[in-house]
């Protein structure tokens, strides 16, 4: 048996110093909390959010609270612990520690700016969902159960749509995005950015030959305020779509279904 190396022994036992930013209530001022954690190589940020649970002690030696967090699957795809990493949105379970150690073994973990925070790392995401239900996203099969099968799709369609329908809902193209903001009343929501998060999903149930029946309703709510038009086509949501999910291309195909729709309904009058 080969003996590990100074580098290999020191690689497994590191000590990782975590800044986080905190906040009791949904009122309170925020505060940072700064800890220091022993990690092993191929840990992930849960992994040092529970470790801080197990001895929730600062770097000055303050007894203080476990972290609150969401977290589900641990796999990247229920989409809920979407956080801010040294400034960028990523998901926090697919998020190595070892890409930072060797950047200086110190980290920034702070909750997202674009949804109202209800504790520490912990936010409200309901604007998204209640995006998706403005845009009726989903497929209306009420009525239809004594139809029999639904109709084939093609294997292009399937690929396309396989693509979309992996979004998590997870938030990190709204994050990303300079036209969706922070807005904590909820009767402006509708007259807001919808995201190119709903907007994708649109386009998904769009191209579903059962789910699109109802594809002129969803296209009025992208053609209104805060829909497509609202894109400033940055394209950040893309570059940090931890699913690269081809969200301008979504948008691209939403802006030409909108414009075709509004032509046909100027000429038709309906």
């Amino acid at each position: 048996m080969v003996a590990p190396t100074d580098k290999a022994a020191s690689s497994a036992h590191r000590t990782l110093r975590v800044a986080i930013r905190r906040q009791s209530s949904p009122g309170e001022a925020p505060r940072v909390e700064h800890f220091e954690v022993p990690v092993e190589p191929g840990a992930n940020l849960i992994s040092v959010l529970q470790a801080i649970a197990a001895n929730p002690t600062t770097v000055d030696g303050a007894a203080t609270t476990p972290i609150a967090y969401d977290s589900g699957c641990l796999e990247e795809v229920c989409g809920s612990c979407t956080m801010l990493v040294n400034g960028k949105v990523r998901q926090a379970c697919s998020c190595l520690v070892d890409q930072f150690i060797d950047a200086g073994e110190s980290i920034t973990i702070e909750p997202m700016s674009k949804f109202p925070v209800v504790r520490d790392l912990c936010v409200d995401r309901q604007r998204l969902f209640d995006g998706l239900k403005r845009a009726k996203a989903w497929v209306p099969l009420d009525g239809t159960y004594h139809l029999g099968a639904g109709p084939k799709e093609s294997p292009d369609d399937q690929e396309i749509r396989y693509a979309l329908s992996t979004c998590m809902s997870c938030g990190c193209c709204l994050e990303a995005c300079p036209q969706y903001n922070l807005e904590s009343d909820e009767s402006k929501w509708p007259e807001s950015f919808i995201g190119a998060a709903v907007i994708s999903q649109a386009r998904l149930f769009n191209t579903h030959q059962t789910g699109g029946v109802l594809a002129k309703d969803r296209y009025e709510v992208l053609a209104g305020r805060g829909g497509v038009g609202d894109c400033g086509n940055s394209q950040n949501c893309v570059q940090v779509c931890p699913k690269e999910i081809p969200l301008t291309e979504s948008i691209a195909a939403a802006g030409r279904e909108v414009t075709v729709q509004s032509i046909k309904r100027f000429f038709s009058g309906r």
